[in-house]
Order: structure tokens, then C-alpha cells, then sequence
């Protein structure tokens, strides 16, 4: 195989690929790295120093703006405090505060030790919170007094945490987040850590069981770099560059494909915490003269309602990177014509990611599908053998054993990290066919794995709570087509007997779910049934209630 006619010499260097021994391109991954040293570090001493690394708006509308050098040395001196409670390398620190300094702070403070920080979002109820802390072992947690405040008093659950460090009122043994930004005088340069050292701790729903740890090394920035710097049309390498997600910086998409992609090259990161409302967005891109981003489908469908974006608004945006769910045709259109913007999309997994996408610069976007096999990366499609399957045909799109993106393994699940592999291949259970042209196409899922509005939902922390409810007696969740999202959380409830379905009990099934997980994962549908089909181990069966789910609709 040879290199594809796109990737010209400059473009091998400046994505710092080189040719394999198969003439497919390899990601070029150094013996050491460091996702503080490689970001931020990378620019704090240098002709890049004074220049603006991180604006943040509050909700009053204050700003706080932060230089390279700036942000480098708050983190070095909150990696000072760390290590003075007991940080090190390996220890977990859980970071729970949103789209704020802090979080970007304790995140590179954690690098530099060589700890490992682990995400946790603000919008996760108290279930998913107690399961990632006991889960993780995470010794210490940055969160806000609002966060924290349904934990006060319960710190036996979490036998393993030490210290919370709070932003915001501090009680008893807190410890107030401003007071480790003065350090302790030690000066703190990032460990030598080596790229497959662990950095990052990230939990996402599965289809079985809760939420599971998804451990990723040091040179997962340098092996994004190739993928988000396609997506982002090769404009990462122009100056003066400015970025915004409004995706939560506890996922993928928020962290790894916006703030640190932007940070490698130089650039700035704007962030908020602020709800995604359309237009707010646009006023938002325009005050702070946003050039790229990072946007879930759905958001850009939100976009897309809006009229006359560019005669209302003095728009800087010139590209934005998509994924998580496919992207509908009409949206893609309107975003090229109406917002007279580059889209291009992107698939992967939190486990290993980016192996097919959309690059303008270097081919042309089909609508419909999903892109082509990026360069550095191996995207298959195999049969359940896992042999490959002729173009035109459905199969299970896999990546090489190799991958640069693959994660270290799933956090103390080492059978689960084997389950993903399929002979020499890692597994997404995804299915697509390709066509003769290269072009990926999307055929959906071979598991239950629901696709909510750019989120992943496992159906079954949703019914391990429905079932807790004294009126239900057994219960199935899948996810339903929708336009706007993607899918939509349905939920199948067989109640006890001697009760009553009605509207007040859906709702109240539906008010559950989201206290005790969290509203993104609430079923916004609700239907009550006489019966659930049964699989012949004796589990609801999904599969079943999909099929019967798909002869209601209309074709």
C-alpha cells in the first residue's frame, strides 16, 4: 500500500507521521511525554510566553485571562501544594470543576507530578460520583462548594480520599483551592514521565454495568495531535488561532480534541460555564472572536435553527470539528452554506479513537458518511471472525492492535480490556460499510451502547435504578432514532402488581433517574407494558425490544 497522493512531504512533517514498513503512515510517538510539559509547558518559556493561553467568562460576565507563563506557574506552584498532601506519581486526582481555571490548573498540577487526574463531571448525579471516587481510589478531589455539598459528612464512603479541595466556603478539614495556588517555595518541574505512563483516568458508560474507567498515557496528546489537527482543516498550524468547546472538559471531546490540541499549538481556549443556547453561542463566538471548536451534532443542529448567522453575527469561525453521533446532511449543508464554515466530522471511542473523519483540506466531505481512514491509523471492517469484508458490505469497524490513541487498558478490568480485542484487532462493535470511493458509512450498533446528544449511555445503570423504585418490577432501556439527537433514552417499565401506570408515575421514574445519575441519562421516554421479552439466560432483552421498537415506526 502506498501513501495516499494527499500527504505531500511538508504535511508528513508537520503531522509528524513517517512511512511503515506496509507504506501506510505511522504516528510518530517520542520516548517521553508529558501532557503539562507538551501543552502549556511547551510555550511558558518561549516567544509564546506572554500571549494568551485561557480566557475565562463568568456568569456576570467578568473575564480572567491567563498568559502561558501564567497558567504554567500556577499549576507548578498547585503541584507544589499537592505534592506537600502526599501527591505522586500514580496517585488518582479526581477534578470536578467544569469549564473553569481550576480545572485546567489542577489538570497540568497533576502532570507535572506525575499523577493520574481523573474526570468527573458536574452534571453526573451522586451514584455516578460515589462509583468513580471508590472505583478510581482517588486520594484527593478538586471540586466546588456546590459539587461537593451532597457529600458532606458521607466522606466514610470513600475510604481511599484524603483531602477535597474546594473552591468556594470550606468546612472542617477542606481545603480551600486558592490557599495550594500559593505553593510551598519548592519549585516544580514536570517528571520525565515516559509516554506510556498513565495521565488520565476517564469514565464513560458502557452497555453492561456502571460507568468504567478508561486509563490513557502520556502520549495520547501527541497521538491526537494528527487526528485534531485534520479535523481542525490543518488551521492549527496558523498563528493566533482561538478555541471553544461548549462540551463538559470531563469528556473526550471537551479535553483531548479541544483545550489540549489548542494548548500543543500555541493557541487559546476560551471557557465558560455558561447553558448552550444558539444564539447566546454565536454572541459568545463573536465577544471572544472564536476561529474553532469542538460541537457535538446536536449543538450544531441547535445552530442551525438560527437564520442569517453571518449577517447577524461578525463571526470569526472558520472551522469545527463534529462527533459522537452522525451528522445529518441537512445540518452539514446549512453549516457550509448558511454559516460558511468548514464541519468536519470524526469516529472513534474513548478506548481508542479517531481512525476514520473528514478533512476539507485534504479530500472532499460526503454526506452521509462517516469520512475515510485517517492517516496513522488502520480502519477495518470485519466479519464476526474478524476477517475483513469486501467494500459494500456491513461490518464491525475495527483498529489495529497498535493504534497510537489505544488506551492502557480499562481501570482493574483487565478481562473487560481483553473483550475488546478480536484477534489482531480492538473491537468498537460499531458497524459501517465502505464504499468503493473509501468513504465510511454508518449502520449502528452491534450492542446496546445508546448515542444520546454526543453522549454515551449504558442502558444498564438506567434500569439498575428504575428498578429500585417500589412500583417497577422489571424494566428494559434502549435507545430510539431522533432527529435531533441522535437517539433518545426509551424505557420499558413492567410495574408490580397492583399498580398503576400513569403520566405523574412516568414523570416521577423519569425525576429518579436524573437525581441518582444524572439528567443526560434520564429516558425521556417512558412506556408502561404488560410484558418484557426474555433472553434464555432470563435478562430482558434489548435486542427484542429494538425490533419491536423499529416495526412501530414508520419506514
Amino acid at each position: 500500500m502506498t501513501a495516499p497522493d494527499y500527504l505531500d512531504d511538508e504535511r508528513v512533517r508537520r503531522l509528524n507521521l513517517r512511512a511503515g514498513p506496509d507504506g501506510r503512515q505511522q504516528i510518530v510517538i517520542p520516548e517521553h511525554a508529558n501532557f503539562a510539559a507538551d501543552s502549556v509547558g511547551r510555550h511558558a518559556a518561549g516567544e509564546r510566553a506572554a500571549a494568551t493561553a485561557l480566557i475565562y467568562e463568568a456568569e456576570d460576565g467578568r473575564q480572567e485571562r491567563y498568559s502561558f507563563a501564567e497558567l504554567d506557574a500556577r499549576a507548578a506552584a498547585f503541584a507544589a501544594g499537592l505534592k506537600g498532601l502526599g501527591v505522586e506519581a500514580g496517585t488518582r486526582v479526581a477534578v470536578q470543576t467544569g469549564q473553569r481555571p481550576a480545572t485546567a490548573i489542577a489538570h497540568l498540577a497533576a502532570y507535572k507530578l506525575g499523577a493520574i487526574a481523573v474526570t468527573v463531571s458536574e452534571l453526573y448525579g451522586p451514584d455516578t460520583v460515589s462509583h468513580i471516587l471508590t472505583d478510581s481510589g482517588a486520594a484527593c478531589i478538586v471540586t466546588t462548594e456546590r459539587s461537593w455539598t451532597p457529600y458532606r459528612g458521607e466522606r466514610a464512603r470513600f475510604p481511599a480520599l484524603r483531602q477535597v479541595i474546594l473552591q468556594g466556603e470550606t468546612k472542617d478539614d477542606e481545603i480551600a483551592f486558592e490557599s495550594l495556588l500559593e505553593g510551598n517555595g519548592e519549585a516544580i518541574e514536570p517528571v520525565n514521565s515516559k509516554a506510556e505512563d498513565p495521565a488520565l483516568l476517564i469514565y464513560t458508560s458502557g452497555s453492561t454495568g456502571a460507568p468504567k474507567g478508561i486509563l490513557h498515557a502520556h502520549r495520547a496528546l501527541h497521538a491526537y495531535n494528527i487526528s485534531t489537527s485534520l479535523f481542525y482543516n490543518l488551521e492549527v498550524f496558523e498563528p493566533d488561532q482561538v478555541f471553544w468547546t461548549p462540551a463538559d472538559w470531563a469528556w473526550v471531546g471537551g479535553l483531548n480534541d479541544t483545550v489540549f490540541p489548542a494548548w500543543f499549538h500555541g493557541h487559546c481556549i476560551v471557557a465558560c460555564q455558561h447553558r448552550f443556547e444558539a444564539e447566546w453561542a454565536l454572541d459568545f463566538m463573536v465577544r471572544h472572536g472564536v476561529t474553532h471548536g469542538f460541537f457535538t451534532p446536536t449543538a450544531l443542529k441547535r445552530l442551525s435553527q438560527v437564520s442569517e448567522p453571518r449577517e447577524r453575527f461578525d463571526l470569526k469561525l472558520r472551522s469545527v470539528f463534529t462527533g459522537g453521533e452522525s451528522l445529518p446532511a441537512e445540518t452539514l449543508r446549512w453549516l457550509s452554506k448558511e454559516l460558511r464554515i468548514v464541519c468536519n466530522e470524526g469516529y472513534g471511542l474513548t478506548e481508542f479513537n479517531h481512525m476514520i473523519g473528514n478533512c476539507q483540506a485534504l479530500r472532499p466531505a460526503k454526506e452521509g458518511s462517516m469520512g475515510f481512514e485517517l492517516p496513522g491509523h488502520v480502519a477495518m471492517l470485519v466479519d464476526e471472525s474478524g476477517e475483513p469484508v469486501a467494500d459494500g458490505e456491513v461490518g464491525e469497524i475495527v483498529t489495529a492492535a497498535d493504534n497510537a490513541t489505544r488506551f492502557l487498558g480499562y481501570w482493574n478490568q483487565p478481562e473487560l480490556t481483553e473483550s475488546m480485542r478480536l484477534g489482531p484487532w480492538w473491537r468498537t462493535r460499531d458497524l459501517a460499510l465502505r464504499d468503493d470511493e473509501g468513504y465510511f458509512h454508518y449502520r449502528g450498533r452491534s450492542d446496546d451502547l445508546i448515542k444520546s446528544g454526543g453522549y454515551r449511555i449504558g442502558p444498564a445503570e438506567i434500569e439498575h435504578v428504575l428498578l429500585e423504585h417500589p412500583a417497577v418490577a422489571d424494566c428494559g432501556a434502549i435507545g430510539v432514532p431522533d432527529k435531533e439527537r441522535g437517539e433518545l433514552v426509551k424505557a420499558f417499565i413492567l410495574l408490580r402488581e397492583g399498580q398503576q401506570a400513569s403520566d405523574s408515575l412516568a414523570d416521577e421514574l423519569k425525576a429518579l433517574v436524573k437525581t441518582r445519575i444524572g439528567g443526560f441519562k434520564a429516558p425521556r421516554l417512558i412506556e408502561f407494558v404488560g410484558d418484557l421479552p426474555i433472553t434464555s439466560s432470563g435478562k430482558v432483552s434489548r435486542k427484542e425490544l429494538r425490533l419491536r421498537e423499529a416495526g412501530r415506526s414508520p419506514s
